[in-house]
């Protein structure tokens, strides 16, 4: 593409910053309304751009893929994770995937640490009580939650979040205990007294709170299964800030409202936008839409390393956040 800006299609609106750099740049076709594209927007833009820079909400899958124009070189994905992309199909076509990983660890955990202190302190329900007018005055036994000092909290997926979780939690006494594919390092290890779970069977079994925080790939979908979800102890939590697909959400929700689960933590859902209705109903389940990484700083840093990767791409470099379907 050299001789000439890119054509380069934005799905969803960004923030103005980011836009006006990309404008600067490129010749970036913006969506200044904000309203997600339709498949058959979707196939129009993949018709003609050079680089497509959808998000989360756009689903590139295959057959759209297929249909993608022969200018089409490289999606750089707003967002960290790339479950949205068929990322096989693309790489098969010779069309790029980037995202935007890193920029996202603070805010999530933060995110995360929030929900693991609302969820058995009942935060919400203090709030709702208020709004209701159901207050009359302190009482010794009124609205009794958990301490979380000396609880165990199992990580499911420990890369960059699940880390900056731990890290937040033992700041509040929390055992630090984790899953995933390999043992972390020794050092970081030692550095949370973490412990490593070889079973995530075993370690559900055990903990009093539990921190989904891997991506969703078909190895993880439904990772947290009803036969998953029924090993953990009825006194226990769960947090999910990762993706909805990874827990069993009809089976989530059937144990809450049956009180085979203290609590539940959620700001991503199985089908979003839409949302279980027995959870929405749950009066121990803490609900949020989908704004774990919602941070001006965040969404600032997502655009400019979307802006690095189709730099370097245009300039005959290889993007520096280049996904290829053995990460996944």
């Amino acid at each position: 593409m050299p001789g000439k800006k890119p054509l380069v299609i934005v799905t969803r609106k960004l923030p103005e910053a980011v836009e006006t750099r990309m404008r600067e740049l490129f010749d970036a076709r913006l969506n200044l309304s904000d309203a997600p594209m339709t498949p058959a927007q979707l196939a129009e833009a993949m018709a003609k751009a050079d680089v497509l820079v959808p998000t989360v909400t756009d689903r590139i899958d295959a057959r759209l893929i297929e249909k993608a124009g022969a200018n089409l070189k490289l999606i750089a994905n707003f967002g960290t994770g790339v479950d949205n992309i068929d990322v096989r199909a693309a790489t098969d076509k010779g069309i790029t995937v980037t995202n935007t990983p890193g920029v996202l660890t603070e805010d999530t955990a933060d995110m995360t640490m929030a929900l693991i202190l609302a969820v058995p302190r009942r935060l919400v329900e203090g709030v709702k009580a208020l709004e209701e007018d159901r207050f009359k005055g302190w009482s010794p036994t009124w609205m009794l939650g958990h301490r979380l000092q000396g609880k165990r909290l199992g990580i499911v997926g420990m890369g960059r979040i699940g880390q900056a979780v731990a890290r937040r939690a033992r700041a509040f006494g929390l055992g630090i205990h984790y899953h995933n594919r390999k043992p972390v390092h020794p050092d970081i290890e030692q550095e949370l007294e973490a412990t490593y779970w070889d079973s995530l069977d075993q370690m559900l079994a055990r903990m009093d709170i539990v921190s989904v925080n891997c991506p969703h790939t078909p190895a993880t979908y439904h990772l947290l299964s009803a036969r998953r979800l029924k090993l953990m102890k009825p006194s226990a939590y769960i947090v999910n800030t990762a993706r909805g697909e990874v827990i069993d959400e009809t089976c989530l929700a059937q144990m809450l409202e049956k009180g085979q689960l203290s609590g539940a933590g959620l700001d991503v859902f199985e089908n979003e936008p839409a949302v279980n209705p027995k959870l929405l109903k749950a009066h121990n389940v803490v609900l949020l839409p989908h704004m774990g990484s919602a941070t001006v700083e965040g969404r600032i840093d997502m655009g400019e390393k979307v802006i690095v990767n189709i730099r370097s791409f245009v300039d005959g470099h290889a993007p520096p956040d280049r996904v290829i379907p053995a990460m996944l």
